[in-house]
Formats: C-alpha cells, structure tokens, sequence
C-alpha cells in the first residue's frame, strides 16, 4: 500500500516542487501564478507541508513497519498531525484570501472550504481517539485525513477526463475537482470496512463464543 499511494502523491509532488523552484527565483518550468508570486508564504509551508505530509504518512499504512517500530510509529505520527494541520490550513488560508484560480468558480472554493476543512477535522478526531487509546477510530479518522489530503494526485485524473468528456468550462473544473476528492474518500471508506471486517474475522477465530 505505501507503494502505490507514493505513485497516486508523485505527479503533484514534481508539480509542487517545481513550483518551489520557481518562486526560489529558479527557471520558470510551470505556467506563471500570480496569486502565489504576490504572497507565496502561504503556498511555500502548503507544498512542503503536503510533500512531507504524504511521504511519511504513506509509510504509516505499512502494518509491518507499524508491528517492528512501533516506537517510530508513535514519533512520525505526532509529526504528521503537525504536518497534516499545516495542510489544511494553509489549503483554507488560500482559499479565502487569495484571488479565485482562474477557470474554477463558487462550487470550487465549496468543495476547497469543505475538505480542507473536513481533513483538519479528521486529524484532530483522529489524535483525540488514539488519545482514549480508540485505536480503531484513530486509524479511520487518519485514514480519512490522508485521503483528502490526496485530493491533488486523484484531480490529475479527474480533471482530464472531465475536460476530455465535458470541455474545459468552470462548472467541468469545479465538478472535477470535487471529485477527486470524493473518489478518495469512497476508497478510504472501502478500506476502513475492510479492516473491520477483519478485525471481527479475527475474533471470531480466537474467542468463538464471544464472537
């Protein structure tokens, strides 16, 4: 599974890098955005916060790295609530205050208020959960956090058959858009189902009568 959620995170971390690079004063490899060159703080912690934030994460979902260190399980998630925090406010920081992204309109800056602010929800449920030692809502309200959070790598895909079915109008970007978020929190749902679904195969086999 980390594996392939590095691949689904790769397309925007070269897009987010060469973005740094950019606004580093570096060779200009990507169309010019004003709104970021005016005030690019805010899109400089987002891309560093959300390259971090799905490279380590991506790791978390590794139940062997979890079951040998689960000392460094503990340490890299206390930073992924950081990082994840940091995503998600800045995501909402440039979605209120930044001039709308052209080619996006009302539905756009929607659905970005809402995930942007269901994905901080999720970390801080999730961090309140593992604090009662819930560790099954823990990993769904993380898991939940990290897709959303992957909304960037799913729109790649999503905008380019919507453009390719549907033209490149606003309401096709912004319906685009809100897609790929909702695709991953389909499969995140599918995922923490499955897990439970496991976890009571589990007990069945070790305590029958109970189960």
């Amino acid at each position: 599974m980390p594996f392939a959620l590095l691949t689904v995170v790769l397309i925007p971390v070269i897009a987010g890098s060469l973005r740094l690079l950019d606004l580093a004063g570096g060779p200009q490899l990507l169309p010019a955005n004003p709104r970021m060159t005016a005030s690019p703080l805010p899109v400089v912690l987002h891309i560093v916060s959300a390259v971090a934030y799905a490279t380590l994460g991506a790791l978390q979902f590794s139940a062997q790295l979890r079951r040998r260190r689960p000392a460094w399980h503990r340490r890299s998630g206390r930073v992924l609530v950081v990082l994840g925090l940091a995503v998600a406010f800045s995501a909402l920081w440039m979605t209120l205050f930044y001039p709308r992204q052209p080619g996006t309109g009302e539905l756009a800056q929607v659905f970005r208020l809402a995930f942007g602010s269901g994905m901080a929800a999720s970390v801080v449920a999730g961090l309140a959960a593992i604090r009662r030692g819930d560790v099954a809502h823990h990993r769904a309200w993380l898991t939940r956090a990290y897709a959303l959070a992957l909304g960037a790598g799913t729109q790649v895909f999503t905008q380019g058959v919507g453009h390719a079915a549907f033209g490149t109008g606003t309401l096709t970007t912004d319906v685009s858009l809100g897609a790929g978020w909702a695709i991953n929190l389909v499969v995140a749902e599918y995922v923490i189902r499955r897990w439970g679904r496991r976890a009571r195969s589990r007990a069945a086999a070790i305590h029958p009568t109970v189960a």
